[in-house]
């Protein structure tokens, strides 16, 4: 009964304090030359409790109702309500989790990766962009997920020539897998299949156009 509550609780928090606004998207910068970075700390999963299931939601709820400050538990619970058709209680959980976080963090940034690719997967291609630009303009970033990221993004807001300045960026970086689509379920292992056909179309796209 108290765990039914609380989420109720959560629910109705979203439904009040959510609101449609148009994203405030940072300048993206120019491109680098390269982007051969490994950036493992912020392309990974946040997760406070491992496992799978009605368990994991329980004890994440369990843990947030005695510490409302913590901050995994929050982002993991937002990721969970956002694969699971709650989008509104999601942003609300992550909003909450990007409050209790600052830039000098370690999660910060892979809160914001994984709410950037939530939202994408959510249909608000914008919002990702908006998640994705905060951490690139937190840092000078070369992260290797940076340029293949942004093409699919781009590519989905309509903005197609930026999109294949980025995957310029990609293949310039690394031209024996980028150059060719063939090898995306490779390159992409965690992309879906929609996301790698999207990135095909700008490949296409940018081999008729170099």
């Amino acid at each position: 009964m108290q765990l039914r509550y609380l989420l109720s609780a959560l629910a109705l928090a979203a439904s009040i304090s959510v609101h449609a606004q148009a994203p405030s998207v940072p300048a993206l910068p120019v491109p680098a030359e390269f982007y051969f970075d490994d950036d493992a700390m912020t392309t990974r999963p946040v997760v406070a409790v491992r496992g799978s299931g009605d368990a994991v939601t329980e004890r994440l709820l369990r843990t947030i109702a005695r510490d409302p400050h913590a901050k995994a538990e929050h982002a993991q619970l937002a990721h969970l309500a956002m694969a699971g058709g709650r989008p509104d209680l999601g942003r609300e959980l992550y909003a909450r989790a990007l409050a209790r976080v600052d830039s000098a963090d370690a999660l910060w940034r892979p809160v914001l990766w994984n709410y950037g690719w939530d939202l994408y997967r959510d249909g608000d291609a914008a919002a990702a962009l908006e998640q994705w630009s905060t951490l690139i303009a937190s840092r000078s970033s070369t992260a290797a997920w940076v340029p293949p990221t942004l093409a699919l993004v781009l590519w989905k807001l309509d903005r197609q020539a930026e999109a294949l300045v980025w995957y310029a960026a990609a293949v310039r970086t690394e031209p024996q897998q980028w150059n060719t689509a063939a090898r995306f379920a490779e390159l992409l292992p965690e992309w879906r299949d929609e996301e790698r056909a999207t990135l095909a179309q700008v490949h296409a796209a940018w081999s008729l156009a170099r």
